[in-house]
């Protein structure tokens, strides 16, 4: 893994809400207003852009948790701004503070962690589990 990165760094992203990131179950269509699962996924995605740039050829990223305050909606069509700022890098763990608005408003507020392991580990792991 490779050291880029330092309290503080920060990686930007931006999704315009779809009409399938919209809040939608097997019964259907709840409200055309950004999901929090598919909003939970995009912060996700938002930490992992530092990830891509620390791993090393042989190494995978992997989500260790998520923390999520969904506070105010963002409509099918909105353009959402995700920023994940660099809190702590322990080993091979990064946490990132999330920060997500439309406009000036923020939408959400929350914390995503992921950790770099060497990918023969990992499939070691999911081996394992499929016994």
């Amino acid at each position: 893994m490779q050291a880029l990165f330092q309290p503080g760094d920060v990686k930007t992203f931006q999704r315009v809400v779809r009409k399938e990131d919209c809040a939608a179950f097997d019964s259907g269509l709840v409200h055309p207003v950004y999901a929090t699962f598919a909003l939970a996924r995009d912060a996700e995605w938002c930490c992992r852009l530092f990830v891509l740039e620390m791993k090393e050829a042989d190494e995978e990223g992997i989500g260790t948790m998520l923390s999520l305050q969904h506070v105010s909606p963002a409509l099918e069509g909105s353009t959402v701004d995700f920023r994940a700022t660099v809190k702590t890098l322990n080993g091979h763990e990064i946490i990132c503070t999330l920060e997500i608005k439309v406009g000036d408003r923020v939408i959400a507020t929350g914390e995503n962690g992921q950790k770099v392991l060497k990918k023969e580990k990992l499939e070691a792991v999911f081996q394992k589990l499929q016994r």
